[in-house]
């Protein structure tokens, strides 16, 4: 009999202590600041980069698109970054030389 009443009393402070440990968890990952979510980028300047360099600077991310598949299309690592200059198309230094020759290169027509 003792048993029974207990498991009245326990079943519900069980769940609340799920609850709260589900509460405290929710306000770590969402506060803000400290979230292990992951911030919003920002638009930086075209040399916030690292080690990439800017080799194409069109007037579309559209058309900065098309420079990207088509130097990865010909084995170069590229990127699209958006900076507050405007969109641009960036590769590792050690490739810029073979980017700039692709870009460079005979323009196919589409």
């Amino acid at each position: 009999m003792l048993a029974a009443d207990l498991g009245y009393v326990m079943e519900p402070l069980v769940a609340l202590v799920v609850v709260g440990v589900l509460v405290l968890l929710l306000r770590w990952t969402f506060r803000r600041g400290h979230s292990v979510v992951a911030a919003p980028p920002r638009a930086g300047t075209e040399r916030d980069y690292g080690l990439l360099v800017p080799v194409a600077s069109p007037a579309t991310f559209v058309e900065a698109e098309l420079i990207r598949a088509a130097l990865v299309e010909h084995g170069v690592r590229a990127t699209l970054a958006p900076t507050t200059d405007g969109p641009r198309v960036l590769v590792f230094a050690e490739e810029a030389r073979a980017a700039r020759a692709v870009l460079k290169g005979p323009r196919r027509s589409p």
